[in-house]
């Protein structure tokens, strides 16, 4: 462990960590753009500058950004995009062009919206290619992070409708929670919203989740709109248009 910086005394406590994890684990930033920050000499330790990769501190040291990181951060660009079907949320495959090719001046909801780079943008999410509604693209790693973490606590919200017998049973199945490669999943809330209508609110994102949920207790999905992410919803972005997250929306 190199040694410690100017100010860390023998108060410190935990197990030394990676300086760049512990900016993830904080919120900072993500821990690729910690490593970046920090070859940048862009991080403070408890006052003094960083600039090693792998350098490691505790758990409870003042870490923070310099006031040029912070501006490059707030200059990070987040886009709202309605999916259709038939596009792929992330890399083109063959025969089926990526979302991220939608946008485009054209498909700007405002016209005078300066359009981001493609380069930058990631999803944080996917939709399958058969389904619809609401994904995230953004060059910011602490979106990502809350959305797509391991341990993510952000709801999601489907409107599916669907062939088979709705049942109470199966409600319940789908609500208290199901096996899915072996594990359980977290309960969800499900509710009937007509006679082939489903809205589920989970906080998961495996593989086509919500098809496999269906499936396992006896439905087929017809069609699925995710309709909301946390707090920020689909309403007002038509299929196949796009708006930048705005400054005071938060997931």
């Amino acid at each position: 462990m190199p040694s410690k910086p100017r100010g860390m005394s023998d108060r410190n406590t935990g197990e030394p960590i990676r300086l760049s994890r512990l900016m993830s684990m904080r919120g900072i930033c993500s821990r690729r753009e910690a490593d970046r920050y920090i070859a940048l000499g862009l991080v403070e330790v408890d006052g003094d500058i960083v600039q090693t990769l792998g350098y490691k501190v505790y758990p409870d040291q003042e870490v923070r950004l310099s006031p040029h990181a912070q501006w490059q951060q707030d200059r990070l660009i987040t886009v709202l995009l309605n999916k259709p079907p038939g596009y792929v949320s992330g890399q083109p495959e063959k025969g089926y062009r990526s979302a991220v090719a939608l946008i485009t001046r054209t498909n700007a909801i405002h016209s005078n919206t300066s359009v981001p780079g493609h380069k930058g943008l990631a999803p944080a999410g996917r939709l399958d290619i058969d389904s619809s509604g609401l994904m995230v693209y953004t060059e910011d790693g602490r979106i990502a992070k809350q959305l797509i973490g391991e341990h993510g606590q952000i709801e999601k919200e489907y409107v599916v409708r669907v062939q088979g017998e709705i049942t109470e049973r199966c409600i319940k199945q789908l609500t208290e929670g199901i096996d899915l490669d072996g594990k359980r999943l977290r309960k969800a809330s499900i509710q009937q919203s007509g006679r082939e209508r489903l809205v589920f609110i989970v906080k998961e994102g495996r593989k086509r989740q919500v098809r496999r949920m269906c499936d396992a207790v006896g439905l087929t999905v017809k069609t699925l709109v995710r309709t909301r992410i946390g707090k920020v919803e689909l309403t007002g972005i038509p299929r196949g248009k796009w708006r930048l997250l705005g400054d005071r929306e938060n997931f």
